[in-house]
């Protein structure tokens, strides 16, 4: 059988749909942020990075990067091996201390990923938990389907967003059966945040846990960075606090926060983290002084939020459509995956601007974007610029605009 013969006859497949997916080749330059050399012969030497997850440009940050430098003199490169071996570091020990500090729980667990993190922590609660049943969110991560699916569970999807649909599926469910409620705060490419005192009451009302992702929140959100669940007063509530330290924190890494059983009883039976090896030091060192940092400085926030709120205006101004949300995501709508990456393709050659389609399966057909994300290193200039290049491709391409 020839083998690449199907792999590409797949691949083209992809091309004419429009959903092949393009790396571009960049190299983010050390105090620039959001600015990063191209790599690319058809696009400019500079361009402007505008999908970021590096929300707060964090990772840029002068003490994270010292923290980080620091810890390699130190430690050294790598970990040495999985945690249970020979990789718990004391950088591991003092960051899990202070992420349990950040969500007010009595432990933490790290992994080498917020997707790692999801997978292994729901597919050990669904495998080890007797006749357990997961009610999931319909829009949740890849990340935490997959965990799900792993843990052979029985799974329930409830409507996104929807406490009333969530509350009509626990009802039907055996009074003693173990219950699962799984959902996020920030929805990544909607940018939509779920009403989460609504699903923490219904999860209470039938005795089910709660496991929050809050990758897309921490950082941003509360007054120390713990997230909508900080900043709405419900941290206490929830069961299992998931998140993230490769998006606003600017590192790598995900990891669990949860009561000191609960978390030892992930660390005792999840493959995802006994098989794993661990985080190097220095990244956990980069990543404790970024927490520490957001838990008492409101500056980056306060500055993203202004950036936030004056690309909208300006994208409002010219009725370029984007998705109404109270978050800092904000997915300008495409509807058109050949146009998707047309557009993308344009705004990287022409205008140095970076920004990456978001087509099917990230998100359902007919439902293409371009996903904006401001940081508070973005400058004036570079909302003028990017409102002013989408402005003309709009007219360029004939896209419909937003209803006034």
């Amino acid at each position: 059988m020839d083998f690449d013969a199907m792999f590409n006859a797949q691949l083209d497949d992809l091309k004419q749909e429009g959903n092949y997916r393009v790396f571009a080749e960049l190299e983010r330059r050390c105090g620039a942020y959001p600015r990063a050399k191209s790599h690319d012969d058809l696009t400019p030497d500079e361009v402007t990075v505008w999908c970021s997850n590096d929300y707060l440009g964090m990772g840029q940050h002068q003490d994270v990067r010292d923290a980080m430098k620091a810890a390699v003199d130190s430690c050294g490169a790598g970990a040495g091996g999985t945690r249970n071996i020979s990789g718990t570091n004391h950088h591991h020990v003092r960051l899990e201390a202070e992420l349990a500090d950040l969500h007010r729980k009595e432990a933490a667990l790290l992994f080498t990923s917020g997707y790692v993190s999801n997978w292994a922590a729901l597919s050990t609660l669904g495998s080890r938990i007797p006749d357990a049943v997961i009610l999931s969110d319909a829009l949740n991560h890849a990340s935490m389907i997959e965990g799900i699916r792993h843990s052979r569970a029985r799974k329930v999807i409830w409507k996104h967003n929807d406490p009333e649909d969530l509350d009509r599926k626990l009802a039907v469910l055996p009074a003693n059966a173990p219950k699962i409620v799984a959902f996020e705060s920030v929805y990544s490419m909607d940018g939509d945040i779920s009403p989460m005192a609504e699903i923490v009451e219904v999860a209470e009302k039938h005795g089910a846990m709660t496991y929050l992702d809050e990758v897309h929140a921490v950082g941003l959100y509360g007054p120390r960075g713990g997230g909508v669940s900080e900043r709405e007063g419900l941290a206490d509530r929830i069961t299992l606090i998931e998140g993230t330290l490769g998006k606003a924190y600017g590192c790598v890494g995900g990891y669990i926060t949860g009561s000191a059983a609960l978390c030892d009883f992930i660390r005792s039976f999840a493959s995802g983290f006994i098989f794993t090896t661990a985080l190097p030091p220095a990244v956990a060192a980069a990543a404790l002084t970024s927490v520490r940092h957001l838990k008492t400085s409101q500056v980056e926030r306060q500055a993203q939020r202004r950036q936030v709120a004056r690309l909208r205006a300006k994208l409002d101004a010219q009725g370029i459509p984007h998705m109404d949300n109270p978050s800092h995501i904000i997915p300008v709508m495409i509807k058109d995956p050949v146009k998707c990456r047309m557009l993308s393709d344009i705004l990287m050659r022409d205008w140095g601007i970076y920004v990456q389609p978001i087509n099917y399966p990230t998100v359902p057909k007919g439902t293409e974007r371009l996903r904006f994300t401001p940081s508070p290193l973005h400058s004036d200039a570079d909302i003028d610029r990017l409102v002013e290049a989408l402005t003309v491709l709009w007219k360029q391409c004939a896209l419909a605009h937003a209803v006034a």
